[in-house]
């Protein structure tokens, strides 16, 4: 990582340079202790200079970090009612188009629409860690859960960004693996979202073995932190439960005597980033790289919870439409007792109704749109893949 870290050292040279210009009066309007932060963002608007620019851009970041959540919650609402469009060029722009048809005017009712704050964002992009520290703002605007129009709307400008500085273009997929630096396998830990690792010992586990493998996209204005992640595991037939592939007494295989890939768990790692598409290009991207390195591999599955079939069913025990009959009723009574699992004559009875129950769930239960209701079954059957169990 010496280029990135050149580059980085290089940009915060040119920003102390900028600080120091801007501290003797370079600028008409030097940057003085009390000036309010809505006015930074106007003079970063109206910068020329690079150095000047990148300073500013920090500037503004290091306030917004020493905001209090109250003060990161009005700072949104300046960007939107300070910072949108022009209206007056937008009138002037939708009048045209109206009578104009063409790419021109097109091209300038683009231009008038977007908002001020959008430049905004790209000149703070500037600032050393730049794009990191804009992605944790977008994180926390999100969790502000605010769903007034001020807040939708710059929460869109964000996404409209990021859409383009983390295309696919931009993105190095690099594998994961126990000589990975620490700190990076930290973070593996860390943002494991969909099966927990424990400890250095149970991620030990999922990477050492010869028929292991974890995959993670990388963004250069990100260097060591993954934006996603996949763990992947090797073997001889599709798995019909997740203890199988974590079970700590099992016996690894060469991955030359591997048929099958079990993507078995996928981590975004970056709230900052939701909305964001990593998932598709990273699976994809993934079986492409495995079918290279071991031709044996001729089956591609994936093992994955299903978070919302346990609302769905509580839901549909409760519904007054007789859906489900008495004696389906009476069965799923038996999930009320949480040890119902470790019962095996209880958890065959159950297991008769629930299959045919998490069908229905998935090939008959549709949100808005005709979409698959639960999020996993959106993600992964959108992508290409098909129910097989």
């Amino acid at each position: 990582m010496a280029g990135i870290s050149f580059f980085s050292d290089m940009v915060q040279s040119i920003t102390d340079r900028g600080r120091r210009l801007l501290a003797a009066g370079a600028r008409s309007e030097p940057v003085q202790a009390e000036t309010n932060i809505e006015t930074l963002c106007d003079m970063l608007l109206s910068s020329r200079g690079e150095a000047s620019g990148m300073a500013l851009a920090a500037e503004v970041l290091q306030r917004w970090a020493q905001l209090d959540a109250a003060g990161q919650q009005d700072f949104v609402r300046m960007l939107h009612e300070q910072f949108g469009p022009d209206i007056a060029k937008l009138d002037k722009a939708i009048e045209r188009y109206r009578s104009d048809r063409s790419s021109d005017a097109v091209i300038e009712l683009h231009q008038a629409a977007e908002p001020r704050r959008q430049e905004l964002v790209r000149r703070l992009n500037l600032a050393p860690k730049g794009t990191a520290r804009l992605v944790e703002m977008r994180e926390r605007l999100i969790a502000m859960k605010d769903a007034t129009e001020p807040f939708r709307a710059v929460d869109a400008d964000f996404a409209h960004l990021f859409g383009s500085w983390f295309n696919r273009g931009f993105l190095t997929l690099r594998p994961i693996d126990w000589s990975t630096p620490a700190d990076i396998l930290e973070k593996i830990i860390r943002y494991e979202a969909v099966h927990e690792i424990a400890g250095w010992e149970e991620l030990r586990r999922r990477l050492a073995p010869a028929d292991r493998r974890c995959f993670a996209f990388f963004h250069p204005r990100l260097a060591d932190d993954p934006l996603i992640f996949v763990e992947v595991a090797l073997t001889k037939a599709i798995p019909s439960a997740i203890a199988d592939v974590l079970d700590v007494n099992r016996s690894p295989i060469t991955a030359q005597d591997a048929t099958t890939a079990v993507f078995y768990s996928i981590s975004n790692c970056q709230d900052g980033l939701r909305g964001i598409s990593f998932g598709n290009f990273l699976i994809k991207q993934v079986v492409e790289d495995l079918r290279r390195d071991l031709p044996g591999l001729k089956t591609f599955v994936t093992l994955s919870p299903v978070p919302g079939f346990a609302g769905w069913l509580a839901r549909l025990r409760k519904a007054t439409d007789a859906s489900l009959d008495d004696q389906a009723l009476k069965t799923l009574e038996l999930l009320d007792d949480p040890s119902w699992a470790d019962n095996p004559q209880k958890a065959r009875v159950v297991e008769a109704v629930l299959l045919p129950l998490a069908a229905r769930y998935f090939v008959k239960e549709r949100a808005t749109g005709r979409r698959p209701v639960d999020p996993v079954a959106r993600f992964h059957l959108g992508n290409g893949a098909r129910l097989e169990r």
